[in-house]
């Protein structure tokens, strides 16, 4: 049987969850979380995670590869957040997928070689977000946090004010330096895909 890797999700501080799985495609799925630190409405978001990883788990590794194409040649990892504005109330570095004309999205994006070793700048050439509406946005490999405490390919974007409301959906598109390409894509459900939202954001009093 092959080892239990660990897995630890973007640090925006030390209010982290820890998951680790069975990577043997072969066994029956066992996802450990740990709380770390945070308040206890931490325990039901970390239970939740859990919980869809769980059921994740039931698929096959083919199944779970074929967001990223070519199948194999990097691993993804991304969410979004909400990005600090000035003026604006937050809450910010949180997990949402609704944004208001005006606010900003931030976009993390981790990636990993088929070693387990990470992707970055000196292994892939660009990395580039591409909306559903066509435009693309390019990500840097940078660190975050000061001092720092994670290094991820991220960026952000301000929606426009005639921006037109409904998902949007995104991808993610790899250009390693031998030219060659990798795509992935996140879920792809349009309840939790990137959503733009009617209203103004909320401002600071």
């Amino acid at each position: 049987m092959l080892a239990t890797p660990l897995w630890t999700p973007f640090r925006c501080d030390s209010k982290a969850a820890m998951l680790s799985f069975n990577n043997d495609a072969n066994a029956s799925r066992i996802v450990v979380v740990r709380l770390e630190k945070g308040p206890p409405q931490m325990k039901n978001i970390v239970s939740a995670i859990a919980l869809t990883i769980a059921a994740v788990g039931f698929a096959s590794g083919a199944q779970a590869q074929q967001l990223a194409n070519p199948v194999g040649k990097l691993f993804f990892e991304g969410d979004i957040v909400r990005h600090a504005l000035p003026n604006q109330a937050g809450p910010f570095c949180v997990l949402v997928n609704q944004y208001k004309r005006g606010e900003a999205v931030a976009f993390r994006i981790r990636t990993l070689l088929p070693s387990g070793e990470i992707a970055d700048n000196k292994v892939i050439k660009s990395m580039m977000v591409e909306l559903g509406n066509g435009q693309k946005l390019p990500a840097s490999y940078k660190p975050h946090g000061n001092p720092p405490t994670d290094y991820f390919w991220s960026f952000f974007w301000t929606i426009p004010a005639d921006h037109p409301t409904g998902s949007i959906g995104y991808k993610v598109i790899a250009t390693m330096n031998d030219g060659s390409t990798v795509e992935w894509k996140p879920f792809n459900r349009p309840t939790t895909e990137l959503m733009v939202v009617a209203g103004d954001p909320d401002m600071k009093k």
